[in-house]
């Protein structure tokens, strides 16, 4: 079975119930839509967990884009050489970043050594910016936040790095008019998008979005592509 999760944001503890619950073999696919990090208690347990399992794919999200972007650039020895590289940018960027839920990821991501320091970076670096994925007639196009400047005849291929990561897909308009074709979605809470408000996956207008808010207190979901099926772990609010 593959199955899609999204902004697990340190909630290990949550993660691993869900993978218990959906009963994830290496026979399955998890797609994890972004945002592993920040936030939540125990981002480098969960990009750890993430790293030691084959059949997990990583789409990147923001967060994890802006974590591995400040430290590539400070995950190194302090010389007075490379100091001098380090510019106010770097650090007003670090300061943001530490400020939006990366504080709890800078501490552990120290804790580690250099050597798995270098190990995190380049398994995060290769993360995936979209996936399709088809079941039977059905197609499914898989991104961390939506896509900007969106046309339907253009091909993913087409699109920039920056067009799958932050811009909020339109829930209220189908992008595809092929009613086979999903656009898989995290990033934005889904207690924001639906009308009922609840901590649920939302499916509407050919879309489905994923991301529960499991760190603010609503569910971990797993969607599963083969079935349909929606699976949840309640989560706490960490933030």
């Amino acid at each position: 079975m593959r199955y899609i999760v999204s902004d697990i944001h340190g909630c290990y503890k949550e993660y691993k119930e869900l993978l218990d619950k959906i009963r994830f073999s290496e026979k399955d696919e998890l797609y994890v839509l972004g945002d592993a990090m920040d936030r939540g208690p125990e981002p480098i347990k969960v990009i750890r967990d993430m790293m030691m399992r084959p059949n997990v794919i990583y789409i990147v999200g923001n967060h994890d884009y802006v974590m591995l972007s400040v430290l590539r650039r400070l995950a190194v020895d302090i010389t007075e050489e490379n100091l001098k590289n380090l510019e106010s940018e770097d650090l007003l960027l670090y300061s943001d970043w530490i400020l939006d839920g990366g504080g709890i990821t800078a501490k552990q991501f120290r804790a580690l050594t250099r050597e798995e320091q270098q190990e995190v970076l380049a398994y995060m670096s290769e993360a995936l910016t979209y996936a399709v994925l088809k079941n039977g007639k059905e197609e499914y196009v898989l991104v961390h936040a939506g896509i900007s400047s969106f046309e339907e005849s253009r091909p993913m291929d087409d699109y920039e790095f920056w067009d799958f990561l932050c811009e909020r897909a339109d829930y209220g308009s189908r992008y595809y008019q092929d009613h086979n074709r999903f656009l898989v979605t995290g990033h934005t809470p889904t207690s924001l998008i639906r009308r009922d408000g609840k901590a649920e996956v939302y499916q509407e207008h050919g879309h489905i979005a994923v991301d529960c808010g499991c760190v603010f207190g609503g569910n971990l979901a797993a969607y599963c592509i083969e079935t349909g099926e929606v699976f949840y772990v309640e989560g706490r609010k960490y933030c």
